[in-house]
């Protein structure tokens, strides 16, 4: 598991993120404080505070370098 900051701080970013990540058949985890709620869910990334830095958990030991030029865009 490797864990990232990134940035989600418009509607489009949280859009273009979601279809990012949905390619990956893998989990990840969005952790904001106390929160943990499934990266791939839209509705649930709207319930976060998108006005600071996230926490995205990835649950995947393959492909990292793959995932990690995907969330290029939204790495802090």
């Amino acid at each position: 598991m490797k864990t990232v900051q990134i940035s989600l701080n418009s509607i489009d970013k949280v859009k273009s993120f979601v279809n990012s990540i949905s390619q990956f058949d893998y989990d990840f985890d969005l952790i904001s404080g106390r929160y943990v709620i499934d990266a791939k869910s839209i509705m649930g990334i709207f319930s976060l505070d998108l006005s600071k830095p996230i926490d995205l958990a990835i649950h995947s030991e393959s492909d990292v370098d793959d995932i990690m030029a995907a969330l290029e865009p939204y790495l802090v």
